[in-house]
């Protein structure tokens, strides 16, 4: 039956793709998938409130994406850290994920920060020093850390020397390797110039000499500056060993099937709502078969480049939305009221373009959410 969006009439197709069952671990690529929250719809919060998350429904999305042998990378941007979870709420969701992982088998990587301080200038000490309380928390759950970048230390540094200082004393601390982040100023304004400079060559050098300094302490970087062809210069002057974890929700399929130099694992947001088809793909390509591997995430492109087109930072919106159509949650409720960060049209969009790939579960679930949603913000026409 015809649903009609605001772009026009759609036709929905009446199966999903078909997808064999989960099998062996994933074995030529090291994928995870930056997952989103579940808000408890029925709090009485407002738009300032802590978080307030459904946690069963929280942690049966992180054991949806563990079936599928991808890993969870957890407390990130994708689950709105910063954007309406609060690092105590974050210090919550690493522990119980971290547990439920234990419980599986599943991997998980953690991300740490400096969110605990507190609004206005902080000093470097300051900063190093929330860096090292999170970590310990990481740590003490037995996740991986991810050392990310850090709004505070972004204001507080004065050029690239205090990037170095600061990266060299935590991974110091750190006991076992960590994943280094860089993410871009698409993702967050207030990361612009990291790395002690807006010019990229500049940052790009100082980033790898933190690497170069301390490669027994990093485990991989993870870029997100959605940069196809910087990652893969990073990627080439990576010291042996440390692995190139692509961040490109534009360009990721190429970059994890790689080139005779080299290729980049994944830690992506947009393997959210992609889980069970990546999981897949990396299957595929596991046998050696790169052109199956890109019959299957090319299409996909599309979708990715939808749901993180700019203002980047609002893919989270999308992401959530997928969720809920695809039936891993009962509502479209986001911390921090962010369900409104993106416009009917946009998501629409977002439907049909998901709805053409298979990716719901239900297709019919998902068309009479869509046409609810439809129905509750657009009226009928």
């Amino acid at each position: 039956m015809t649903i009609h969006l605001p772009q026009g009439p759609y036709e929905p197709r009446a199966t999903p793709l078909d997808l064999a069952p989960a099998g062996t671990p994933l074995a030529s690529r090291t994928v995870f998938s930056a997952a989103h929250v579940v808000a408890d719809p029925y709090a009485d919060v407002t738009p300032d409130s802590p978080a307030a998350v459904d946690w069963d429904a929280t942690l049966a999305f992180r054991r949806h994406l563990w079936s599928h042998g991808l890993g969870v990378a957890e407390a990130m941007d994708t689950a709105q850290r910063g954007m309406g979870l609060d690092w105590a709420g974050a210090e919550e969701l690493i522990r119980r994920s971290a547990a439920e992982a234990r419980s599986v088998g599943g991997r998980i990587a953690c991300g740490v920060g400096t969110d605990q301080l507190p609004p206005g200038p902080a000093t470097l000490a300051e900063v190093r020093a929330a860096y090292e309380e999170q970590l310990a928390v990481v740590e003490e759950s037995g996740a991986q850390a991810i050392l990310m970048a850090s709004r505070a230390l972004a204001a507080a540094a004065k050029g690239p020397q205090d990037y170095l200082d600061t990266y060299a004393h935590l991974l110091r601390q750190a006991t076992e390797p960590v994943v280094l982040h860089w993410l871009g100023p698409m993702f967050d304004p207030a990361l612009d110039g990291y790395w002690g400079s807006t010019d990229l060559d500049l940052a790009t050098d100082t980033f790898l000499q933190v690497i170069a300094e301390h490669p027994d302490k990093v485990d991989g970087i993870k870029m997100s500056l959605l940069d196809a062809d910087r990652e893969i210069d990073v990627r080439r002057r990576l010291p042996s060993g440390v692995r190139c974890y692509t961040g490109d929700d534009f360009n990721y399929p190429e970059l994890i099937a790689g080139d005779d130099r080299g290729f980049s694992h994944a830690l992506l947001g947009i393997f959210d709502p992609l889980g069970p088809l990546a999981a897949h793909a990396v299957r595929v390509l596991d046998t050696g078969d790169v052109k199956g591997f890109r019959e299957l995430l090319d299409p996909t492109v599309e979708l990715s480049r939808h749901l993180f087109q700019a203002p980047t930072r609002f893919y989270k919106t999308g992401v959530v939305f997928l969720a809920w159509l695809a039936g891993h949650q009962d509502h479209f409720t986001m911390v921090g009221g962010l369900q409104s960060a993106r416009s009917l049209p946009h998501l629409a969009k977002a439907y049909e373009l998901a709805d053409r790939l298979g990716l719901f579960p239900d297709p019919d679930l998902a068309e009479s959410r869509m046409r609810a949603l439809l129905t509750v913000n657009g009226g009928t026409r």
